[in-house]
């Protein structure tokens, strides 16, 4: 299953040392139940704000943030999150980090982490420790503890911003891979207008001071998509406008 995601005219206000900063003003879009939304915008422009408030992990919210029709208010096993760095616990092996906070009987945990280690390609690593692992690895690791309760909303704050480029490729067809079995609601932050292009059902475009949307643009292309094709450049091309990088 997959939730529908509704934020409707949010803000939010930081106060520190008597000053306030406005983070978010008058945010409004939704997310339809398995559709795949990638958030881009400049650095201070309120992204990670959205996603940790869609994840409840940040409810001093002004306005409405909703998953599956009903107010978000605090985190819930329904909505996974990855975040930059993998997080992984050091003292656990990776079948161990994939499943804790796993709930079930012991040969359901079994078969759930043989099925993602499977699915992320980390069987010969099920016994390693995050030490050894590398950074693709890690991230894919992070991945599998995140789906691993199942959950109907998938949310990634800039997973693969500390990856090279060759990983973070491999890591972005890994992730459309999993999101094209699961039918999973993802809302993806990321700098990196290409990755946007790649994985999204639509782009929302966000400027800063304060945070607000400024475009919204639907990718029409099949998938997997062709990064070398005219049409792919053609969507990196009205994205790149938004940001007046092109003419």
């Amino acid at each position: 299953m997959s939730l529908r995601i509704e934020l409707e005219d949010v803000g939010r206000v930081f106060r520190s040392r008597g000053r306030e900063v406005t983070a978010l003003d008058g945010v409004s879009f939704e997310v339809e139940a398995g559709e795949f939304v990638a958030l881009i915008g400049p650095s201070g422009c309120g992204k990670s704000t959205v996603l940790r408030s869609i994840a409840g992990l940040d409810t001093q919210y002004t306005g409405r943030v909703g998953v599956g029709g009903s107010p978000v208010t605090g985190p819930r096993a329904d909505r996974g999150m990855v975040f930059q760095e993998h997080r992984l616990l050091p003292w656990g092996t990776v079948r161990e980090n994939i499943l804790f906070g796993f709930r079930g009987t012991r040969a359901e945990a079994a078969e759930r982490a043989d099925e993602l280690l499977e699915l992320m390609h980390l069987e010969a690593f099920a016994d390693a420790y995050p030490h050894s692992l590398s950074g693709g690895m890690a991230q894919r690791a992070a991945i599998a503890r995140a789906l691993a309760p199942r959950p109907e909303v998938l949310l990634l704050d800039e997973p693969f911003g500390a990856l090279d480029a060759f990983t973070r490729i491999e890591m972005q067809d890994a992730l459309q891979d999993v999101w094209r079995r699961f039918h999973t609601t993802a809302v993806l932050v990321t700098h990196d207008i290409d990755e946007a292009v790649v994985l999204a059902n639509r782009v929302v475009v966000m400027a800063p001071r304060p945070g607000r949307v400024q475009h919204v643009q639907r990718i029409d292309l099949p998938f997997p998509r062709n990064r070398a094709s005219d049409e792919f450049a053609r969507h990196r091309a009205e994205l790149l406008r938004q940001f007046h990088l092109v003419h």
